[in-house]
This record gives structure tokens, C-alpha cells and sequence, in this order.
């Protein structure tokens, strides 16, 4: 039985469990997403950022040069962005799956995919500030010349200068531009999150089909019959699949997000062109800068979030059940 079914009726549970899941990735994980978001916006050209040979090197110069702080800038905007941003999700996702799941026993991968790209959208919508924040506190390095950000400075920065979507001032050229390069990006980052789910959903599915098979108990359910071993391989397995499709679009997000020139403007006006400048001057490189980073972060983050959220969720409906 696919967890479209078993989530009817646990939406507060769904949410709990997957902001729990999030705080224990995201503290996990954080070093590797400061080193992954340096290695996507540093395209050879900009002065004030280091340059890092590989990953481990970049951990080793970053701990040296910046300390237990830099592994870890930006980290409180991560973990309230992360807890968050997968409570949210899995709430919405779940909702989205009872709706869908009315007089349907299982749900199609379609359906799968209209889910999550509705928790997804609204995710975003909801997150979307945070996550400036927290790539530019990630950027900040002792290269740079001018007044540090604080977390506050960060929030006050964006809202006057670009807005809440990240882009410039209400009403103008900067404006309008940067404002459709985030719903173009809005667009990029629901897609990353509907293929993960529904990767998640239709593996899910053959693996309890075929323990079903292996089974003597016919009626046991999915929770009984998958552990965190299974829980862990199918988290990996759908993030590898979402990050090699998608990947290009968190290049293009980082370098739109990363903090403007000292006259205050942007480097890249809008997704074209970040495109644009990318292949010209990186080739197709570049839009995969920063992946190992990535894969060294999410694949084994994105096992530790599912092997958290089905273990909790487990645990609050034996809880419930009790009562």
C-alpha cells in the first residue's frame, strides 16, 4: 500500500515528523551546503571569493581561514528554513494526497507528482526569504571588503533591495527582471521536490511489493514490513535521481541570490542570464559546479530525513493509537 493511504488522517503527525526530520539533516549536513553553495556561485570571475580545489579542500580552508563559524555560517536561518520548510512539506503533502486519494485505493504517479508539486509550491512561497538569508550568510568570507551581514541586516537588505522574491526594488527594471527570474526558479525548485516524492512513492511501492511477496504475514502493512535500512536506500536513491535532473536550477538560484556588487548591482539580472553567462564563460561545467559537495551532502542527508520522518511518524501513530 503506497503512503498516500496511510497518510490519511496523520496530517499533524506528517508535519511533526518531518520538521524533527529536518532539524536532525540540516545539523548533519550544514558544513557540505556552505561548501556546495561557494562552489556554485564562484564561476571564475569574482574577486571576493576563494577558490577551492575540491571539497575536502574546501572544508580545510574554510575551517582554517574562518573557523567552526564559517563551516556553520548561516546555520541558524538553515535549520528554522529546514525544520520548517519539510514540517510544511510534509503537511501539504499529505493533504494533497488524501484529497487525491478519495475513492482510489492507490495513488498513480501522476498523482504522486501533482502532490508534491503542490506542497513544493507552497513551501517555497512560504520559505523563500529564508533561504536568501541563508545563502548570503554562507558567501561571507574575510575577502570581503564591506560591512558584514548580520542575520537581521540580511532580512532588512533583501526586503528593501530586492524584495521578497529577491529582486529589486518595487517597480523597477531591476524589479521586474528579478521578480521572473524567481518564478522561473519557483517553477525549477517544485520540479526538484515532485520527482524526489514521487521517486520515493513508486520505489517505495516496489519494495513493499516485494516483501509483500516474501512476507508469511499477507496483511502486513508497509510499516511493518520496511525498516531504516529501506527507508534509507529509498531516500537516497529518489534525492540522487531528483539532484542529476535538476541540479543546474540550484546553480542558477545560488548565483541569483548571492549578495550585489558594492554599488548594488546584481551580478546576474535573471535566469537567462545566469544561462547565458554560464555556458559562455564555464561551458556545460558549470552548471554542475559544486555537485560532489552536493551528492556528499544530500544523498546521505536525504536518508537520515526519511529514516527520521517514518521512524517519528511511526512512532506518533502507535502514540495516538494508544490514547
Amino acid at each position: 500500500m503506497s503512503t498516500a493511504a496511510n497518510s490519511v488522517g496523520w496530517q499533524w503527525e506528517n508535519a511533526t515528523a518531518g520538521a524533527v526530520a529536518g532539524l536532525a539533516t540540516v545539523t548533519f549536513s550544514h558544513p557540505l551546503d556552505v561548501v556546495r553553495t561557494r562552489f556554485q556561485v564562484n564561476d571564475g570571475r569574482v574577486t571576493n571569493l576563494p577558490t577551492y580545489k575540491n571539497t575536502p579542500h574546501a572544508l580545510f580552508t574554510i575551517a582554517r581561514t574562518e573557523g567552526f563559524r564559517g563551516l556553520y555560517a548561516g546555520f541558524y536561518p538553515a535549520v528554522v528554513g529546514s525544520t520548517i520548510s519539510w514540517g510544511l512539506y510534509f503537511f501539504f503533502y499529505s493533504k494533497a494526497k488524501q484529497r487525491y486519494s478519495r475513492d482510489r485505493k492507490e495513488l498513480s504517479p501522476g498523482l504522486h507528482l501533482a502532490s508534491a508539486a503542490e506542497a513544493g509550491a507552497l513551501v517555497c512561497l512560504c520559505t523563500n526569504p529564508v533561504w536568501l538569508v541563508k545563502t548570503r550568510l554562507q558567501l561571507q568570507t574575510p575577502q570581503l571588503h564591506t560591512r558584514p551581514y548580520s542575520g537581521f541586516h540580511v532580512v532588512v537588505n533583501g526586503w528593501q533591495g530586492f524584495g521578497w522574491a529577491g529582486g529589486g526594488g518595487r517597480g523597477s527594471k531591476q524589479g521586474e527582471e528579478r521578480e521572473k527570474a524567481y518564478r522561473n526558479h519557483f517553477l525549477m525548485q517544485v520540479t526538484h521536490g515532485a520527482i524526489q516524492f514521487t521517486a520515493y512513492e513508486e520505489l517505495r511501492k516496489v519494495v513493499v511489493g516485494y516483501k509483500s511477496k516474501e512476507s508469511e504475514l499477507s496483511s502486513s502493512s508497509a510499516d511493518d514490513l520496511l525498516n531504516s535500512i529501506d527507508y534509507a536506500t529509498l531516500g537516497a536513491s529518489s534525492k540522487l535521481a531528483a539532484i542529476l535532473l535538476t541540479y543546474p536550477s540550484q546553480v542558477i538560484r545560488s548565483r541569483l541570490q548571492q549578495r550585489p556588487s558594492k554599488d548594488g548591482i546584481p551580478r546576474y539580472m535573471d535566469s537567462w542570464h545566469v544561462l547565458k553567462e554560464t555556458a559562455r564563460f564555464e561551458g556545460f561545467r558549470g552548471f554542475y559546479k559544486g555537485i560532489t559537495a552536493n551528492l556528499l551532502k544530500n544523498v546521505p542527508a536525504a536518508s537520515i530525513t526519511f529514516i527520521v520522518y517514518e521512524n517519528v511518524l511511526n512512532m506518533l501513530k502507535l502514540a495516538r493509537r494508544k490514547d
